[in-house]
């Protein structure tokens, strides 16, 4: 037996669910990426916000690339679980939010439908890095976007709700890009410039682009985790999504027509997401990458594990607390010190089994924000940051030594360096002037001696 509407009435008495009419839920969210982390924080906080009488803004997800998702949902009607794990136990929620999911491609013509539909009023995003189609020196990579991204179906609905006189909507990134709103707003404007340019004055007055920090711990789902779930409920759910119980959304309050009542179940709307984003990108993800690259080094499979040796801790508390940290201009109800511990505290979380490899994905799209950002800020006050330097030597190994496997969009320039300049001169061809990843940081020479030394070792 599958969960669906007409099963979900047998889940048993202590699975928590929402007491909404979904029938009578329209819809008022589109989502680009509709993946697990969607499911345990975007859609869950748009859930609870229903829950508290908040109507009609049931989600449509859309999957640009992959139909597995709407496999697992629309069987099921859109419904799935989503189970908060600790090490006190669990506890799990039935979750109706979810309408469907939209496969671009073989979906299209309803996909166009919806955006340019006047119900639709915030488009949201959960693409990861590489979703936005940057070239390394962060500008629109017109090409990349021509393959199967967003923009040009969303120029398309632009251009129909401005001849129609639908109002505008809200584009809501929820990806870990620093200033991730304005980031958005200008990767749009220039793919409109380039594509669609008469669409630009439209697009400038009628729709928002504000930034948002996401924060939950969502490890990607496993045969046995759904296997465990389906002896707990007596049913499978194959759309189930596990998570930590922390969860943290700050957003930017500029909406274009308005939002769902998010600050009602726990999201924090503020003017200013800036001190919240750079905290998180820096110590929390800047953290995880290390995590990934130096833990999987040394053998480890799962974030608990990694933290749990002493000579990657020290050097991930080092990086957190000593280089991150201090790059952080603290909003003013932040407390960078606790939040540190917390971090440290979720890491250990032995129930999650979080695994390395999943963080270790895109990490050329990841690192300029995650760590070469603190670099460069560190750089400009005097100060070196051997912990994040030592990550990056592990992530240049990681390249090298996973070449065919590395699920990162720069692998083949990156082998073609490696082969061409060796541990030697790597480094200056990655981040020095005019190097693949080139940035505001600028390698000393001290720097560039630590990495090669770093490099050469067995």
């Amino acid at each position: 037996m599958r969960l669906s509407p007409d099963t979900a009435g047998r889940l048993p008495s202590d699975i928590s669910r929402f007491s909404y009419e979904r029938d009578h839920q329209q819809g008022g969210i589109v989502h680009f990426g509709i993946g697990a982390f969607h499911r345990a924080h975007q859609a869950w906080y748009t859930d609870l916000a229903m829950d508290t009488g908040d109507k009609d803004w049931a989600i449509t997800g859309v999957s640009l690339r992959s139909p597995s998702v709407a496999a697992q949902m629309n069987p099921q009607q859109g419904l799935f679980t989503v189970t908060e794990r600790s090490a006190k136990g669990s506890r799990t929620r039935l979750m109706g939010a979810v309408r469907e999911v939209l496969v671009a491609g073989t979906g299209s013509a309803a996909l166009s439908s919806l955006l340019a539909a006047g119900e639709t009023r915030i488009v949201s995003f959960t693409v990861t890095e590489k979703g936005y189609c940057r070239a390394p020196n962060g500008s629109l990579d017109l090409d990349l976007a021509a393959q199967g991204s967003f923009y040009p179906v969303l120029a398309e609905a632009m251009d129909v709700r401005r001849e129609s006189g639908v109002q505008g909507f809200t584009l809501l990134s929820c990806d870990n890009l620093a200033q991730n709103g304005q980031q958005l707003h200008r990767l749009m404007s220039e793919y409109l410039t380039a594509r669609a340019k008469h669409l630009l004055p439209w697009f400038e007055a009628e729709c928002r682009c504000p930034s948002s920090m996401v924060d939950r711990i969502v490890p990607a789902t496993t045969a046995e985790d759904r296997s465990a779930l389906a002896a707990q409920l007596g049913m499978d759910d194959e759309a189930a999504v596990f998570t930590e119980a922390f969860t943290q959304w700050v957003i930017e309050d500029d909406f274009a027509a308005g939002r769902p009542a998010w600050d009602r179940v726990g999201a924090q709307l503020v003017a200013d997401v800036e001190p919240y984003e750079t905290a998180k990108l820096r110590m929390l993800n800047g953290s995880h990458s290390a995590l990934a690259y130096l833990g999987l080094e040394r053998g480890h499979v799962f974030v608990h594990q990694a933290i749990a040796d002493a000579e990657v801790r020290t050097l991930v508390e080092r990086l957190m607390r000593e280089e991150a940290a201090p790059t952080v201009s603290a909003g003013p109800e932040q407390d960078l010190e606790r939040y540190a511990s917390s971090l440290m505290e979720r890491f250990a979380n032995p129930a999650l089994n979080h695994r390395l490899e999943q963080i270790a994905m895109d990490g050329s799209q990841k690192i300029p924000q995650r760590w070469l950002d603190t670099l460069a800020e560190q750089a400009r006050r005097g100060r070196s940051c051997p912990a994040i330097l030592t990550a990056l030597a592990a992530w240049l190994r990681h390249v090298r030594q996973h070449q065919r496997s590395a699920d990162d969009p720069l692998v083949p320039e990156l082998r073609r360096l490696w082969q061409q300049y060796g541990s030697r001169d790597i480094a200056q061809r990655v981040f020095g002037s005019g190097g693949l990843l080139a940035s505001a940081w600028q390698p000393s020479q001290e720097d560039l001696a630590f990495l090669m030394t770093d490099l050469s070792r067995p």
